[in-house]
């Protein structure tokens, strides 16, 4: 149970392993943190933060090879998005079981098996055949790396929570999330690095990371641990068909169209069925996610930030490098440093965002954080038809500072209202809400780009001549071949391939007047995060519980 004190923060206190639950049963005893000192933080830190790179990695790593792995396996344009799409659609659906898996399995076993499962698809994706089935098997294991991210992240981040005292739990899963995230990146710099050797080691790259995390894993001296319990199998199976049929609406919502009723089917009925799956776990003995964590406002709070907040962080790697390659001109390395700037503000705002959470509660941090990254992306977003990188820098910098200023805390502090030291548990929900949030931002965002550009190389055509059929025509092979290959310059057959250098030149603002509106859209979620900041009560953890079992 929680006492408030006069100075907002509250302290765990030791209660019997017979504390009442809300339906007024006794709770079942829990396991205790792991002692303090019994295992190495520093190794344990190094280990997780190099599992969940690679997860991290592949969220962009694949893009940029996308236009290598196109041409070599002669893969459909709806094919290639599959191949990206499919890892993240995996990702949302068992990111709730891997969570509860670890906290009854074991963070450390669960880890283990995530990044094993990562690994082996990894290899595979890198080893696909040439051929007919080349685009299955690509998508198949795809999904399966969504999977293994899905078991190994939860595990990895509860095992940072764990082995660090409640009184530096800020600035650990700073450091964690700020350099997990500078990863990604990496992603695109790595990517075509590694393309002009084959477009196969973005994929098998994973697998001397993986026994770099497996050695300093076991060095680390994690203890084992684990707790007694069931496994909610309708839950898991409710939830991942739910985010599973909702993300598919909404990735597909660029291909199938808004007004599909195939979207809306997926949409809806996804949404429909984590609505029974809500109702079955509040009664169920013991279910997946336990749902009385809800009932703490600042628990809320958190999760709504980081709802809003990722509609702009994740989706911000895509457009980011696809504006750059297209309307700066940029080569895909080049790309990756462009995006390198963002993570200048993000790195060194995230270690900030710790040591404000250790000594004033997360609220502070989420306040300037959203306030911050909603002016950086305006300014950002207003400054892009200069097409002058110089231009856009300082206010890239402030973009990224915003972000890494309250994603730790909101992540972190969300753990520390875990009912019972679930932390796999909530871990899964913080990470199920941002990747439904990114899935929306993308869908959404990339829906604004295509209609936003469209519009615009459909009157610059018109000016030169085309006839508005023609044109709506060019513009539409246009926009699906920038915006659907990683921002390469159109290629094969079509009205879009026989324009002239100059008229292709004008796209370029076009494309940017697109990307403005999209980034504008991030400046709105930040302000919308902002707003949901101001419900957090300000309260703080600030004792770790003599008995799990305790919250």
């Amino acid at each position: 149970m929680r006492v408030h004190r006069p100075d907002g923060n509250i302290p765990h206190v030791a209660n019997d392993r017979k504390v009442p639950r809300a339906n007024g049963t006794p709770a079942p005893a829990e396991r205790r943190d792991a002692p303090a000192g019994a295992a190495n933080e520093t190794l344990s830190l190094a280990a997780m933060l190099v599992a969940v790179s690679m997860t991290f990695i592949d969220q962009t790593i694949v893009s940029i090879a996308a236009p290598h792995i196109t041409d070599e396996l002669g893969l459909s344009t709806s094919g290639i998005r599959w191949v990206v799409n499919a890892y993240l659609l995996s990702l949302a659906a068992f990111f709730a079981l891997g969570g509860r898996l670890a906290d009854l399995l074991g963070h450390r076993r669960v880890m283990f098996l995530g990044t094993l499962v990562f690994v082996i698809a990894s290899a595979l994706c890198g080893a696909v055949p040439n051929g007919d089935a080349a685009q299955t098997w690509l998508i198949v294991f795809r999904a399966v790396q969504g999977l293994g991210a899905a078991l190994m992240f939860p595990a990895a981040l509860a095992v940072v929570v764990m082995v660090f005292p409640v009184e530096r739990r800020g600035r650990a899963p700073a450091l964690f999330f700020g350099l997990s995230g500078a990863l990604t990146a990496v992603g695109p710099i790595l990517g075509g690095w590694l393309t002009t050797w084959t477009w196969r080691a973005v994929f098998w790259v994973n697998v001397p990371v993986a026994v770099i995390a497996v050695v300093l894993t076991l060095l680390a001296r994690i203890p084992a641990d684990g707790r007694r319990g069931t496994l909610d199998r309708r839950g898991a199976v409710l939830v991942a068909a739910g985010m599973g049929l909702s993300v598919l609406g909404l990735q597909q919502a660029s291909a199938w169209g808004w007004g599909s009723a195939a979207t809306w089917t997926c949409v809806i009925g996804g949404l429909l069925l984590l609505i029974v799956f809500v109702r079955l776990e509040l009664r169920t003995a013991h279910p997946l996610i336990t749902m009385r964590v809800f009932g703490d406002r600042a628990f809320v709070a958190d999760i709504a930030v980081l709802f809003f907040a990722m509609m702009a962080f994740v989706p911000v790697f895509f457009f980011a490098s696809v504006y750059a390659q297209v309307a700066l001109g940029s080569s895909p390395n080049e790309a990756g440093l462009y995006l390198l700037v963002f993570f200048l503000g993000f790195g060194i705002a995230s270690q900030l965002g710790g040591r404000i959470l250790d000594r004033r509660g997360a609220k502070p941090a989420l306040r300037l954080g959203s306030a911050l990254g909603a002016v950086g992306f305006g300014l950002w977003a207003h400054r892009m038809t200069d097409l002058s990188p110089a231009a856009q820098w300082p206010y890239i910098v402030l973009a990224g500072a915003g972000i890494g200023l309250l994603l730790a805390p909101a992540s972190t502090d969300a753990v520390h209202r875990a009912i019972g030291a679930s932390y796999g548990e909530v871990t899964g929900i913080t990470q199920t809400v941002r990747n439904y949030a990114a899935s929306l931002g993308l869908a959404v965002l990339g829906t604004v780009l295509a209609t936003v550009t469209t519009d615009r190389i459909v009157e610059s055509l018109k000016d030169r001549g085309l006839s508005t059929a023609t044109a709506r025509e060019a513009a539409h092979s246009l926009t699906e071949s920038l915006a659907g290959q990683g921002g390469a310059p159109p290629h094969g057959s079509g009205p879009s391939t026989l324009l002239p250098q100059e008229v292709l030149d004008a796209v370029r603002l076009d494309f940017a007047q697109g990307n403005r509106t999209v980034f504008y859209g991030m400046a709105a979620a930040l302000a919308a995060a902002f707003i949901c900041a101001h419900l957090h009560p300000g309260t703080r953890v600030t004792r770790t519980p003599p008995d799990a079992g305790t919250t």
